[in-house]
């Protein structure tokens, strides 16, 4: 398990209890080793960041990004997390929430791929 911030614990099972519709959507194709036979985990605390969803043995990190991502604030924030979580020998995928609920197939196909990849497969 990687270390993370023991205060991040509570909040993550909050989040856990209010997915967005993209992140619902997400998860019933990744959830139960789906890909690849790889267990995916929602909103796990990585550091001091909440990852929605990660995959300890293949190591990819996904988010999947609301409206807030795309400000100039937001995108400055989403490089620090990124680089921090690569840091950590992570690799960070992101799609946006209406990408996720409009080309599910294409966006679990890119995770598939990073999953297959990271595995040698």
């Amino acid at each position: 398990m990687r270390p993370y911030a023991r205060h991040l614990k509570p909040y993550a099972r909050r989040l856990r209890c209010g997915m967005t519709d993209a992140e619902q959507r997400l998860w019933y194709r990744v959830r139960r080793k789906q890909l690849e036979g790889v267990q995916f985990n929602r909103q796990t605390p990585l550091g001091s960041y909440i990852a929605d969803f990660y995959a300890p043995v293949a190591k990819p990190v996904i988010e999947i990004d609301g409206s807030q991502h795309f400000t100039a604030v937001g995108h400055a924030v989403d490089v620090v997390r990124d680089a921090a979580l690569a840091r950590m020998g992570l690799r960070v995928l992101r799609f946006d929430d209406r990408q996720v609920l409009l080309e599910t197939d294409a966006v679990v196909e890119a995770i598939w791929l990073v999953v297959r990849a990271a595995l040698g497969r």
